[in-house]
Parts: C-alpha cells; sequence; structure tokens
C-alpha cells in the first residue's frame, strides 16, 4: 500500500501534479495550502478518480509555529504521514533595499523556516517507524547567486544544502531526502513574483512533467533531481566554472523587464 503523502502548496501548479501524480499510484494525500476552494476542488477530483483519502488542511504555514501547528493537527488526527513533499514557496523580483522588507522575510519564513520545522517533525515521526521519504522542492536557483531576487536564490541554496545533508544522516533510518532542482515552470510564480516578460520566463517545463520527475526521482531516494539533461549539464559542470562576476550580470539580466 502506498504511504499517505503530505503535500504543501497543494493548491496549485507542482503541488497539484504531485497530489495527482500520488493519488494515481493509490496513495492517501494530506493537502495543505491557505486557499481552501482548489483544495476542495483537487480532494473531490482525486476521491472520485482514484478512490484515494484526502484530507485538507486550509492554513498559512508562513512560519515555524504554523508549520508546528499543522504537524501537531495532522497528528491528533491519526493520520500517519510516510512521505511529506515540501512545496510551497514563492519569489519576489526587485533590488533587496527597495522590496517591503517584510516580504522578504515571509520568504524566509516560508521557504526555509516553515519547510525546516515540517521536516524535522515529520521526519522524527518516520525515524520512529524506520522509514520514510521526503521531498523537498528547490530550484536551479539554489545554484547560484541571484541579483534581483537574492532573498529567493539565498532560500533555494539552503534547500539544496539542506536536503542533501539530511539524505546522508537520515538513511540508516530508512529515509531519504531528496531535493527537486527545476529550471522555469509554467505555474502562477511568475506572476506571484513579478517575472513576467523577463528572460527567466520566456520557455518553461510543464507541472505535470516536473511533478512526475521529482516524485520518481524522490521514490528511487536520490539526492537531487533536475527536470532537463541540459539543465543538470549546466548547473553541475557549467556554472561551478563561469567567473562569478560574470554569472552575478548574466542572472541580473535574465530577471530584467524586457521592452
Amino acid at each position: 500500500m502506498t504511504a499517505t503523502a503530505l503535500i504543501t502548496g497543494a493548491s496549485a501548479g507542482i503541488g497539484t501534479e504531485l497530489a495527482r501524480y500520488h493519488a494515481a499510484n493509490g496513495g492517501d494525500l494530506v493537502l495543505v495550502a491557505r486557499r481552501k476552494d482548489p483544495l476542495d476542488a483537487l480532494k473531490l477530483e482525486l476521491e472520485a478518480a482514484h478512490g484515494v483519502s484526502v484530507h485538507v488542511f486550509a492554513q498559512d504555514i508562513g512560519s515555524a509555529e504554523a508549520a508546528q501547528s499543522l504537524h501537531d493537527q495532522v497528528k491528533s488526527a491519526g493520520i500517519e504521514v510516510g512521505i511529506l513533499i515540501n512545496n510551497a514557496g514563492f519569489g519576489g523580483r526587485g533590488h533587496h533595499i527597495e522590496r517591503d522588507l517584510s516580504s522578504e522575510q515571509a520568504m524566509i519564513d516560508l521557504n526555509v523556516m516553515a519547510l525546516v520545522t515540517l521536516t524535522h517533525l515529520f521526519a522524527k515521526d518516520m525515524a520512529e517507524r524506520r522509514g520514510g521519504k521526503i521531498l523537498n522542492v528547490g530550484s536551479t536557483a539554489g545554484f547560484m547567486p541571484g541579483p534581483k531576487q537574492a532573498v529567493y536564490f539565498a532560500t533555494k541554496a539552503f534547500v539544496n544544502s539542506y536536503s542533501q545533508a539530511l539524505n546522508e544522516e537520515l538513511r540508516s533510518k530508512g529515509i531519504t531526502v531528496t531535493v527537486l532542482a527545476p529550471g522555469y515552470v509554467e505555474t502562477e510564480f511568475a506572476k506571484v513574483a513579478d517575472l513576467e516578460g523577463t528572460q527567466l520566463t520566456k520557455s518553461g517545463a510543464t507541472a505535470a512533467s516536473v511533478a512526475k520527475i521529482g516524485y520518481d526521482a524522490m521514490m528511487q531516494g536520490k539526492l537531487v533531481a533536475i527536470n532537463e539533461m541540459g539543465l543538470n549539464l549546466a548547473m553541475n559542470w557549467i556554472v561551478p566554472l563561469v567567473p562569478r562576476r560574470l554569472m552575478l550580470k548574466l542572472v541580473s539580466k535574465m530577471q530584467s523587464k524586457t521592452a
């Protein structure tokens, strides 16, 4: 029997597609996001299509305290989570000192603090059962600094490092941790982050294709999953060799609005 998967940011994009893919494999779900209506609609869709059980928790997990509360609610409901997918996150374009500080801090809270809290809590539960799988949704942004999205790129660098370290720590307890690091994906992320009209968003992968790659990599216990062979080559063999100042200028240009 496929383990129950908890997915954050499940109301749209990669999160929704991960839920669909897991349900198609016969797994029950815990769907988490701020927006209740899309979660309820997805619950009805998946239960009708696949005969699985879907629990909905419509709440903001953008702080360590909120993440702790979610864990407590899931445990109180008697739900045993065997797969944790930390997908919730957001970005924001602009020069750091010109952006609202509270927005930058909220990004860190969701992209890092909530992810760490949920991983710590659910991984401890998994360790007691001697098994589990965790997928943290990072980004190719985590492989380089990101002028005009300085905080977002930094949060994804943290996710990249943190996930790989935990994979090594937890494997002896029957738990694997995988980081999914896609390039640009066609979701609502670009609109929220004010990236529409930049070179970065000229073309991208579908959320469904990225979800499948990440999910399959998680099930295989891989360390890192990058959704395209060319991106994998670039992140591991080209980016590290590009002069740092040049890389900073290139990334800045990619995130500038075009006329």
